[in-house]
């Protein structure tokens, strides 16, 4: 049984059916009993879609990917399932959508169909259009990182400016004098990723208040890059004793380098950075690191936008993130101290 058959039975368009659930639009109170008194003698029970349509809602949430033809980094694509495990808690179903590059029809898609109740985006630049447009148009959104002036919208971040601080501090402490910051891509800085420039900026600045000579060097996010720039430190920069990153996905060719030109970790080069837990214990030593909690942004994100959805008057919040970082095996005394 379907709305087209409950609409013949009383007499009305498919579309008053609609209506009279919804409540969207206007329908007669004498209507409203006919199509009723229709549903409750054909023991009509709604399914999912029908139940949204009553509710106002899609329940379905978008998640605003970065394009298709980049390849998601593992923090991204842990993010991306633990979203889909903290909807599925809730009964709502996830919709990605690329965004960027080739892709702008498919989240002005998002944006204008009504096929969600509220979006997720990932990957926030400074100044960022697409939170303009999402602004402009009431649809409920999280950001996964923040804008500039972030007052007026709802976020989670992680503070990589304050937790790359604690990095240049702790390799200071340990002596080093020479240090460089292995960033994302030339293209990802430029276009002013937030944890890119936020990085760099901290690292600069503390570096700079330790009395520390530091370099910043942007990377591509994969290994055959990581490889790459780290022998590019060698010949260019061999004064460097340690390195921080905020470059996962360039970290095992960093690692194949570092083998490649006999250096120990620690002893010879120390290395350190904002990386996801399980990717510090994998590096060989253990890498010194703060965490990239995607679990918990995750669960965060999706709790703040249905906070969102209920109340679309409420005042936004948001959530930054600091966790600790854990000392492990890879940093230690700069040579010769």
């Amino acid at each position: 049984m379907n709305i087209g058959e409950i609409a013949k039975r009383a007499g009305v368009s498919r579309s008053t059916v609609s209506y009279a659930l919804s409540g969207k639009r206007p329908v007669s109170a004498a209507t409203v009993r006919r199509i009723n008194d229709v549903i409750a003698e054909l023991g009509y029970r709604p399914n999912a879609s029908a139940r949204a349509l009553a509710e106002g809602r899609t329940r379905t949430i978008g998640l605003v990917i970065p394009p298709a033809s980049a390849r998601l980094t593992d923090v991204q694509l842990s993010f991306v399932a633990s979203v889909v495990e903290a909807a599925a808690a809730h009964d709502l179903d996830v919709l990605l959508s690329p965004s960027g590059g080739d892709h702008d029809r498919s989240f002005e898609r998002i944006v204008t169909g009504r096929r969600v109740d509220g979006v997720i985006l990932m990957e926030i630049l400074l100044h960022d259009p697409r939170v303009e447009r999402l602004t402009s148009t009431g649809l409920p959104f999280v950001t996964i990182g923040h804008v500039e002036d972030p007052r007026a919208s709802w976020w989670v971040d992680v503070d990589y400016g304050g937790l790359i601080s604690r990095c240049v501090r702790h390799l200071a402490d340990l002596g080093h004098t020479d240090v460089v910051l292995i960033n994302r891509s030339d293209e990802l800085v430029a276009s002013g990723y937030g944890p890119a420039v936020r990085a760099t900026k901290a690292f600069l600045e503390t570096a700079e208040e330790r009395g520390l000579r530091a370099h910043d060097v942007c990377c591509a996010d994969d290994p055959a890059a990581g490889l790459a720039c780290f022998e590019q430190i060698r010949v260019e920069l061999p004064e460097v004793t340690a390195a921080v990153t905020i470059n996962e996905a360039a970290l095992p060719g960093v690692q194949r380098a570092l083998h490649r030109a006999g250096l120990d970790v620690p002893g010879d080069f120390s290395l350190t950075g904002v990386i996801a837990d399980r990717l510090a214990e994998d590096f060989h030593p253990p890498l010194t690191a703060a965490d990239v909690p995607a679990g918990q942004m995750a669960q965060l994100a999706v709790d703040l936008l249905l906070e969102q959805i209920g109340d679309p008057s409420a005042t936004p919040r948001h959530a930054l993130l600091a966790p600790s970082v854990t000392l492990r095996s890879s940093t230690g005394a700069r040579r010769g101290r």
